[in-house]
């Protein structure tokens, strides 16, 4: 492989060249209620080859490694054509690496039998709860090899494994429909896949449960996420705004991402990093060859860094962070977060519900959107806080707002600092991505809660 790589990149007339092969498998499985309707296990070996020359990107794919030299002719010719102003890249040392697998309990050593008499099982639990209508369950492992070359010297070989599966349930009564539901994953250990039996029996009764929650009243509310929806809500409230491409081409975000603006108060502080260990968002390598780091993006309140590549931090002036990603060899990378987190602060979840007299707690995370710095999220639980304590189960809640001012009101910040695993992102047609978010609790104040 490493031969016939090298010798598609000798002798190119191009200003830059990289050539990505991958060998990929993976089994995913599928119900719904009892009935498993999806079962596939599936190999596929490929690449692509991106080449830069005058002012623009050309990029060719393929599923046949005879077809290499092909390939990179028909890139360079792409690049070619693309005109407009000179693109630069940062530079980046050429490693030359082999990456293990981080791995656990090997998902590709357990046979489908026996991952489907595990979720028959959870399936079982679930549906025979009372009012209980039916199951969803979803299963995935994926296994990735892939090469990297360039026309500078790199040549990086990385393994990893990676694990999904997400839970829920849906219960009814006439016409009222109430579902719940969660999500986990892992870098290349099954093992957490065969203890969820307590999961699934929560998820079952708080789907009964919502049909006779009471709902919330709309309005500004004191609102405590927990560190799983505190970790979707900084992931994508915030990380996708600091990704360095959409600042790079929008100049509204130009006008409100700016280096040393203030965002909240000095106990906030952001990251994010794919050198954090064995974490579904974590690697050695981003899909340019370039080493993975740890990036603050918000210290002490103030905005400090943002995610690139190696084409925006050399458009911006700013280092490579390491996050140019791409979901698959059929696409080339773009960047993109990794594991996201805010840090942890001095308080305990006690500290924080104390201080509220009435207010609601969110918990766990069920789907939202982002447009610019305005968001929308839906909690996957949320209880009535009264007088410092956590109360009675409520109806589905939305969270909305501005993102900066929310971080403004994010008051207080507790210290039990947990990664959410589940899930995956999307971008650019890209999905999903393995990535992981986080959070310590975090209190907000006059956040605006949807009701009825």
């Amino acid at each position: 492989m490493r031969n016939d790589i090298e010798m598609a990149l000798k002798g190119k007339n191009a200003r830059y060249i990289e050539i990505r092969a991958e060998h990929a498998e993976g089994t995913n499985l599928a119900y719904r209620g009892k009935s498993l309707e999806d079962v596939s296990k599936a190999s596929v070996l490929g690449g692509c080859v991106r080449a830069l020359d005058k002012g623009g990107w050309g990029f060719a794919s393929f599923n046949n490694l005879s077809e290499i030299n092909e390939k990179v002719e028909i890139a360079i010719s792409h690049a070619k054509h693309v005109g407009g102003a000179r693109v630069e890249l940062a530079k980046v040392p050429p490693y030359d690496q082999i990456v293990a697998p981080h791995v656990g309990e090997d998902p590709r050593q357990i046979s489908i039998a026996d991952k489907k008499q595990i979720l028959d099982n959870y399936a079982e639990i679930i549906l025979s709860t009372p009012g209980v209508q039916t199951a969803n369950i979803g299963y995935s492992d994926n296994y990735r090899k892939t090469y990297f070359a360039n026309s500078e010297g790199a040549f990086i070989q990385q393994e990893r494994l990676d694990v999904n599966m997400r839970l829920s349930a849906m219960a009814r009564a006439n016409s009222d429909v109430q579902q719940a539901g969660i999500s986990l994953g892992s870098l290349g250990d099954f093992s957490f896949v065969r203890s969820l039996e307590s999961e699934a029996k929560n998820i079952a009764q708080r789907a009964v449960d919502l049909l006779s929650a009471p709902q919330v009243k709309g309005g500004p509310h004191t609102v405590i996420l927990d560190p799983v929806l505190a970790g979707v809500f900084i992931h994508e409230a915030f990380g996708h705004l600091s990704e360095a491409d959409h600042v790079y081409e929008e100049k509204r975000l130009q006008e409100i991402m700016y280096m040393g603006r203030r965002f909240g108060d000095k106990h906030l502080n952001v990251v994010d990093g794919a050198a954090l260990p064995a974490l579904r968002g974590s690697y050695a390598y981003d899909d340019e060859g370039t080493p993975s780091t740890k990036t603050h993006l918000i210290r002490e309140g103030l905005l400090v860094g943002r995610l690139h590549s190696r084409e925006t931090a050399a458009a911006m002036g700013e280092r490579p962070t390491g996050n140019a990603r791409a979901i698959n060899y059929r696409f080339p990378p773009i960047v993109r977060m990794t594991n996201t987190y805010i840090e942890p602060g001095a308080a305990t979840l006690e500290d924080l519900l104390s201080g509220v007299k009435e207010g609601v707690y969110a918990r766990n995370w069920y789907g939202g959107m982002t447009s610019m710095e305005m968001f929308t999220f839906s909690a996957g639980e949320a209880y009535m806080i009264r007088d410092g304590k956590v109360e009675e189960l409520l109806r589905p809640i939305l969270l909305t707002g501005n993102l900066f001012e929310t971080l403004n009101n994010l008051d207080a910040i507790g210290n039990d600092l947990e990664m959410n695993q589940g899930g995956g992102c999307g971008k650019g047609g890209q999905s999903p991505l393995p990535v992981s978010n986080g959070s310590p609790h975090i209190r907000i104040q006059n956040c605006l809660v949807g009701g009825a």
